[in-house]
C-alpha cells in the first residue's frame, strides 16, 4: 500500500500578536514577544497531527527544519524527510522557499499552521498546483482554506489516510490590512483560490464582510445587555455587535480589541490576555461576565480575533455568565450550522458545548447550539 505523502509547514510566529492585543503578527513578532506573547503554532499543529497518530505507519511527512516542522514531527514519532533548512524561520521568504521545495516532492496534501498571512505566502507558490489544508494558528483566519479547529484539520487528514472519498473544492485566500486593522478598520481582500478537501463539517466558511446595518436591532440588543449591568465586571469582546453596547453607554470602544467596564464605566481598554487575568483575579466568579458575538458566516465565538480571551480566563467564567449577542440575520446566515469555539484548549472547547441563550433583541432571545462538529461527531 502506498504511503500517504503529507507536507507539513509551521509558521512559528503565527498568532503571536493575538493574546497581547496586537490584532496580528505581521511585522510585530518581536514586539509581541516583548509583551509576553507565547508562540502557540507548534501546539496547534500538534493538536492536528495527534489525530493521525493511529495511522503513523501509513504516512510519510515531508517538512522543513527546526520549528518549521521537523522538531515537532520528530517529537511525535513520525517518519520525516527534511527538504528545506533555515536558521531564521521568521520571514515570508522562509515559508515560500520551504513550500517551493515541498512542491518537488509529489505530495498528496500540504498541511500548514498559520493565519491569513501564511495562507497568502503559500498561495504565492502553490496556487492550485496542490491540495492544501490550514491548521488555524493565526489571529486573522478569514480564508476558507482552514479547518474550523486544529482537531478538525486533523480529522480531514485522517479521512484521507483511511481512503474515504473526499472531494476537492476551491476556497478563497483572504487577508486584511493589519495597519488599518489595528486602527479599527477592516479592509478584506481576496487574493486567489487554493484547492482544499471539500468537507463542509470541518472546513470553515469565508467570513462575511461589512458591518451590521440594522441599527434598530443593534440598539435593542444593546438595551438588553445594559439593563442587566450593575457592579459586576463586564469583559466586552470585539466586533460591531458588542461595539453597539459600548456606543449606547457612551464609552470609547476598541472595535477589534477587548475592553473592560464596571458600573457602566470603562476601567481598562484594549487589554491583553495577561491583563485580563490580573483584572479578574480578585473578583468572585459570579461577578465576572463576558460579552461576545459571532463572526458572520463562520460562526466562531472564540479563537478568531479575540485570543485575548485565553482558556485560563474562560475557565474562570461560569457558562451562565457568557452573553452571546447576534442578530437573527447573522444566525440565519449560518444555515443551521452550530456556533464554534476554538479556544486553544480542546477540553475546554468540549466543556463549552451546549445550547446558549443568544441575545437577539431587547428581551428577545433564541436558543442556539455551540457544537464543534469535529468534537461532537467523533
Amino acid at each position: 500500500m502506498k504511503r500517504f505523502r503529507l507536507g507539513v509547514i509551521i509558521n512559528p510566529l503565527a498568532g503571536l500578536g493575538g493574546s497581547v492585543g496586537l490584532k496580528g503578527s505581521d511585522g510585530v513578532a518581536l514586539e509581541a514577544i516583548a509583551k509576553g506573547a507565547i508562540p502557540k503554532a507548534q501546539l496547534r499543529m500538534e493538536q492536528a497531527l495527534a489525530v493521525i497518530l493511529p495511522f503513523i505507519n501509513n504516512v510519510d511527512i515531508i517538512t522543513a527544519s527546526g520549528d518549521m516542522g521537523a522538531n515537532l514531527c520528530h517529537q511525535m514519532g513520525f517518519t520525516t524527510n527534511e527538504v528545506y533548512y533555515s536558521e531564521t524561520t521568521t520571514s515570508l521568504q522562509d515559508t515560500q522557499n520551504a513550500v517551493t521545495c515541498l512542491l518537488e516532492q509529489q505530495l498528496d496534501l500540504l498541511l500548514f499552521a498559520g493565519g491569513d498571512g501564511t495562507a497568502r505566502d503559500i498561495y504565492a507558490v502553490v496556487e492550485d498546483k496542490l491540495p492544501v489544508l490550514g491548521v488555524p494558528a493565526g489571529v486573522k483566519i478569514h480564508s476558507g482554506v482552514y479547518g474550523i479547529t486544529p482537531h478538525a484539520s486533523g480529522l480531514v487528514v485522517s479521512m484521507l489516510l483511511q481512503g474515504e472519498l473526499v472531494s476537492l473544492m476551491s476556497a478563497d485566500v483572504m487577508d486584511i490590512d493589519e495597519v488599518a486593522f489595528r486602527q479599527g478598520t477592516v479592509r478584506a481582500k481576496r487574493f486567489g483560490e487554493m484547492i482544499v478537501p471539500a468537507e463542509p463539517r470541518y472546513i470553515q466558511a469565508v467570513k462575511m464582510g461589512g458591518k451590521e446595518v440594522d441599527e434598530l436591532v443593534l440598539a435593542d440588543i444593546a438595551a438588553d445587555i445594559i439593563e442587566s449591568m450593575d457592579d459586576e465586571l463586564f469583559i466586552m469582546g470585539s466586533g460591531s455587535t458588542v461595539a453597539a453596547v459600548m456606543e449606547d453607554l457612551g464609552i470609547d470602544n476598541t472595535l477589534l480589541g477587548v475592553d473592560v467596564i464596571q458600573d457602566k464605566t470603562l476601567i481598562a481598554q484594549d487589554v491583553s490576555a495577561n491583563q485580563l487575568l490580573e483584572l479578574t483575579e480578585n473578583f468572585s466568579l459570579e461577578k465576572v461576565k463576558l460579552v461576545i458575538t459571532l463572526i458572520g458566516g463562520q460562526g466562531h465565538i472564540l479563537g478568531r480575533g479575540n485570543q485575548q480571551l485565553s482558556p485560563e480566563l474562560i475557565k474562570r467564567i461560569p457558562k451562565d455568565n457568557i452573553f452571546i449577542l447576534a442578530t437573527k440575520t447573522k444566525l440565519k446566515a449560518l444555515e443551521g450550522r452550530p456556533l464554534i469555539v476554538d479556544s486553544g484548549d480542546p477540553e475546554l472547547d468540549k466543556a463549552l458545548t451546549g445550547y446558549y441563550k443568544i441575545v437577539t433583541g431587547f428581551r428577545d432571545y433564541v436558543m442556539y447550539q455551540v457544537a464543534n462538529p469535529d468534537l461532537v461527531e467523533n
